[in-house]
């Protein structure tokens, strides 16, 4: 078993910088439009005749109500009508994109998120995965980890029936805070008995996992009205849970221009309500498995941290890295080989694309050997808290401390401040460096000079 983390407040003030997730690398922010459709499907060619695995992720971007704090890719309308024309368009990229691949290239991982997946009828749902089975080889016999995100006020008990009953077996339900004054300052009403029908249904049903995803850093949140939210999603006993920092945006994103940036929780509340939930999570039992991300033990995650088989991609943590994922819909991200790419993210544009017989590609980038090398390193250090050199060196064919002898005074001032171990052989991080190793893993970003940081969020 892996160390506890530990809590250092005297790292976390040095080290809580704004920087990347690292759900890629590089990051999104690198993509350019001199990667489109033409690269797609050379990458999908390359897929196909090393009829490697698939994960693919939908996006379905309508909600019939706004979150304040939300960042994601969505369209907010009442009117359920508006999901029909886009599912059509839908169904023409399944069908352009699949036929460029092999019949025997399995569905390993499957996730629609959004918006809100659920915004979509039991008709249209449907439809969707019937021509996802059509032209996609979905697994049948539920090994497959198939999940959708779920909004407990956009579903009931046949909601979650007819999920079960089209092959999901995992549910990710947005809960964000309990406490009702919280939830007026960012316009989700919600309410516990809500979420608890729906965790009730998934088990009932026999869904194989539940996640939920906690926001910290809301306007009105104190750490003993957040501490008590954390409590009773204990009780719930989720698989796994996201507690993400809110990113207080509103120059990029409009809908956070509503939240009164007064009523935002000082920077030294925020640390203590990450510092709470932490100790109430570990005390519960869940393992901290990396950034945001807590995991019962017996988990998949959990394991797969424990055999160093983590991975992560665009969907977060995840025991299927080694699969090429395929995003479907407006704004949905490819990763396939060395290419990365992403669809239009405005509406119209993507589904105009579509009603032309093309593909919605409009952004990109394909890694260079400095970015596999790279991209390889930040992964071990973001799933495996340590770095060995040799691996890296065998498989790169290089020296490492030669290749990256220049960030070796970064790396020193972060082993004698106790964020890692170095030596010269491996890079270990320490229990007081887990929740900075997006920091870590910052030294080894050769982008990150160039970019405007204030595109991240911080890291704690």
């Amino acid at each position: 078993m892996l160390d506890a983390i530990r809590w250092d407040s005297d790292l976390i003030h040095r080290y809580d910088l704004a920087g990347p997730r690292y759900t890629s690398y590089p990051t999104a922010v690198q993509f350019g439009s001199q990667v489109g459709t033409f690269d797609l499907l050379h990458a999908l060619r390359d897929s196909r005749k090393a009829v490697r695995p698939l994960s693919l992720y939908v996006h379905v971007p309508f909600c019939a109500n706004i979150c304040y704090y939300c960042a994601c890719n969505k369209v907010i309308t009442k009117d359920r009508g508006r999901a029909a024309p886009y599912l059509q368009r839908l169904e023409q990229e399944i069908q352009l994109i699949a036929c460029h691949l092999d019949p025997n290239q399995t569905v390993e991982q499957l996730h629609f998120g959004g918006g809100t997946p659920t915004f979509l009828s039991h008709d249209e749902l449907r439809q969707l995965m019937a021509q996802l089975r059509k032209h996609f080889n979905l697994l049948d016999d539920d090994s497959g980890d198939y999940g959708i995100e779920i909004d407990p006020r956009e579903a009931d008990w046949s909601t979650m029936g007819l999920l079960r009953e089209l092959g999901f077996n995992r549910v990710s339900i947005g809960l964000q805070d309990l406490d009702p004054e919280v939830q007026r300052a960012v316009n989700r009403l919600q309410s516990l008995e809500e979420t608890r029908a729906v965790i009730e249904a998934a088990r009932t049903l026999q869904f194989r996992s539940i996640n939920i995803d906690l926001i910290y850093g809301l306007p009105k949140q104190t750490p003993e009205n957040f501490a008590r939210t954390v409590e009773e999603v204990i009780r719930l006993q989720p698989d796994r849970l996201s507690v993400f920092n809110y990113a207080h945006l509103p120059e990029r994103f409009m809908p956070q221009r509503r939240i009164n940036s007064d009523e935002l929780p000082a920077p030294a509340d925020k640390l203590r309500m990450l510092e709470r939930t932490i100790e109430q999570l570990t005390a519960a039992g869940y393992r901290y498995i990396g950034m945001d991300h807590f995991a019962l033990p017996d988990d998949e995650l959990a394991i797969a941290q424990e055999e160093s088989t983590l991975q992560r991609n665009f969907q977060g943590y995840t025991t299927h890295g080694h699969c090429d994922l395929i995003g479907l819909g407006v704004s949905a991200i490819s990763q396939i080989g060395d290419l990365y790419c992403q669809n239009a993210s405005d509406l119209n544009q993507y589904q105009n694309a579509l009603g032309g017989a093309q593909l919605a590609t409009s952004r990109g980038l394909i890694c260079n050997q400095d970015d596999r090398l790279r991209r390889e390193v930040i992964q071990q250090l973001i799933c495996r808290f340590s770095l060995d050199f040799y691996e890296i060196e065998q498989t790169f064919n290089i020296d490492f401390k030669g290749y990256f002898v220049q960030l070796w005074p970064q790396l020193q001032a972060m082993a004698d401040d106790g964020l890692i171990e170095l030596n010269d052989e491996r890079i270990q991080v320490l229990p007081a460096g887990r929740l900075l190793v997006r920091s870590v893993c910052m030294v080894f970003d050769a982008y990150l000079e160039q970019q405007n940081r204030q595109r991240f969020s911080r890291v704690i």
